[in-house]
């Protein structure tokens, strides 16, 4: 018979040694420079984390941009923008390639800037010195002009909310051209100079007569432009009834404050109530507005205690709808959810005043609840120091399953957990999808590899063919399961990281696993 000690030992020299540690001091492997870009973009709101500032946030991608090429680059911002929705981080790599290659920067603004809270930021960073300079120069100027001049008339309008800088800072600071007189009166409009008012777009010229009470038909501009002025519940429910989704998601509570949803408003009977809510779970609104499934948890969990019920049941069916396109995987499937204490900390970071009341343990839980909801035989561990008990069914909705996953847990971090209790039970699965922030150092033993790799290495002696996903929701450099062919490392939570987990699963990525899907984008 083999000795067996001698045989542990030798399978343990096959696996890599950590070469870094993570931000509890507990051993890891580095990310590859791509992988780190990636998981940055993908991930990163340049605010703080639980364990990082957010100026330590820009440092480590400025560094990561340094290690791979700038098409790479451009390929990770339109990835961050067009499949991971994200909004600080494209913008910074698009500021940085203004420098690093400025033809692959104009390939890629529109791309990226696709608004004018993008088109804020990216003036922002580039005025901030952070990529190097405190200008925006010429190159960025021109790219900046030909976004104002190419504009709708509605996405200029839609710009015209915001601050630090504002729409009008922006088009004193480049002096854009515009095509026709049309375009001309908007600039000066917005700048504040005198202009021709029949040839603003209709929708400022309802809410200059609006204004100067010359009207009473509300006009569909962003409400923000309306606050200010005197407003009763009829022009609140006319603002309710205009609102992009987006916007009437985010404001329900000022809605409901103002009387909207009464039966007094606009509306009798709740009609209004009833407008709103088929608006919130219309499936052409909810793809259209690219929404994160957590921020419809976040709207559930924010409203007030006396929103009408069917506004409250049309949040959990856009839920619904918005996780639609999860897909069933083939075999069996095993969530491993973080509930330890890091993950109460914001997903989207702490900044002062603007605090997202969503954790990071509601994003793990609602996409465990998601997979369960195409996967009703998945397992789901949701782990801290070990896994924890907790009575979930496949056949209730995303939003109670993601409840109760998030109201447990709060201790230590120990990843390997998970996979310890399915070799202890002697369960293999086909796919285990680890959620977690990574800072595993419950399980921090003097072993050649991390927990996780020598867990995951017991679970292959009895499936071979199983594979391991490791997603990340929050902007790190590192990962306790190095990448191989059946370790998956993803950052991210839009839905498309389902896409490429059920790519994965099925054997349809490339040997670069997440990395080859942003290397297809076409520049």
């Amino acid at each position: 018979m083999a000795n067996k000690s001698v045989f542990a030992s030798v399978v343990g020299k096959m696996l890599p040694r950590p070469d870094t540690v993570n931000s509890e001091g507990a051993v890891a492997y580095t990310l590859s420079p791509r992988q780190k870009l990636a998981q940055l973009a993908a991930t990163g709101c340049v605010n703080r984390t639980f364990y990082a500032e957010a100026r330590e946030q820009v440092e480590e991608i400025l560094s990561a941009v340094q290690e791979v090429d700038p098409a790479y680059v451009a390929r990770v911002a339109i990835y961050a923008r067009e499949k991971g929705y994200m909004k600080d981080m494209p913008a910074l790599l698009c500021a940085v390639l203004t420098l690093e290659s400025p033809v692959l920067a104009a390939k890629v603004f529109n791309r990226v800037i696709t608004n004018g809270r993008m088109l804020r930021t990216f003036v922002q960073i580039m005025r901030s010195g952070v990529v190097g300079r405190k200008s925006l120069g010429t190159a960025p100027k021109r790219l900046i002009c030909n976004w104002l001049v190419e504009a709708s008339d509605d996405r200029i309008v839609s710009a015209m909310v915001g601050k630090e800088p504002s729409l009008a800072d922006v088009i004193k600071m480049v002096h854009p051209k515009a095509k026709d007189e049309r375009r001309n009166a908007l600039f000066a409009y917005i700048i504040g100079k005198p202009c021709d008012v029949t040839l603003l777009p209709e929708a400022l010229q309802d809410f200059v007569a609006f204004k100067a009470k010359q009207s009473d038909k509300v006009p569909a501009v962003p409400f923000q432009m309306l606050t200010a002025l005197e407003l009763g519940k009829r022009e609140w429910s006319e603002i309710a009834r205009n609102a992009r989704w987006h916007m009437l998601r985010m404001n329900l509570n000022t809605f409901k404050r103002h009387g909207v949803f009464g039966d007094a408003g606009w509306f009798a009977q709740g009609k209004m109530a009833s407008l709103v809510a088929e608006k919130l779970r219309n499936p052409e609104a909810i793809e259209k507005a690219k929404v994160f499934p957590y921020q419809l948890l976040s709207a559930y969990l924010s409203v007030s205690e006396d929103m009408p019920a069917k506004i409250k049941d049309a949040l959990q069916d856009a839920l619904e709808l918005a996780t639609k396109n999860v897909p069933a995987i083939a075999g069996q499937v095993a969530v491993a959810v973080d509930v330890s204490g890091s993950m109460q900390w914001p997903v989207t970071g702490y900044r002062s005043g603007a605090t997202s009341k969503v954790t990071c343990v509601d994003v793990a839980a609602l996409l465990a609840a998601t997979v369960l909801r195409k996967n009703k035989e998945a397992m789901i561990l949701p782990f801290d120091w070990d896994v924890r008990r907790v009575e979930i069914n496949g056949r209730d909705s995303v939003m109670i399953n993601a409840d109760r996953l998030r109201r447990i847990g709060g201790g230590g971090t120990n990843c390997s957990a998970p996979l310890k209790r399915l070799n202890e039970k002697g369960l293999a699965p086909d796919l285990v999808i680890m959620v977690s922030d990574n800072e595993s150092w419950v399980d921090n033993v003097q072993h050649r590899a991390t927990g996780v790799l020598c867990e995951w290495l017991k679970l292959k002696k009895r499936n071979p063919k199983a594979k391991l996903v490791c997603l990340d929701i929050i902007p790190n450099t590192h990962t306790q399961a190095k990448e191989r062919e059946d370790i998956l490392n993803i950052g991210g939570f839009s839905d498309n990281v389902f896409e490429v987990i059920a790519a994965f699963a099925e054997d349809r990525l490339s040997s670069d696993h997440w990395i080859g899907e942003i290397e297809k984008i076409e520049l």
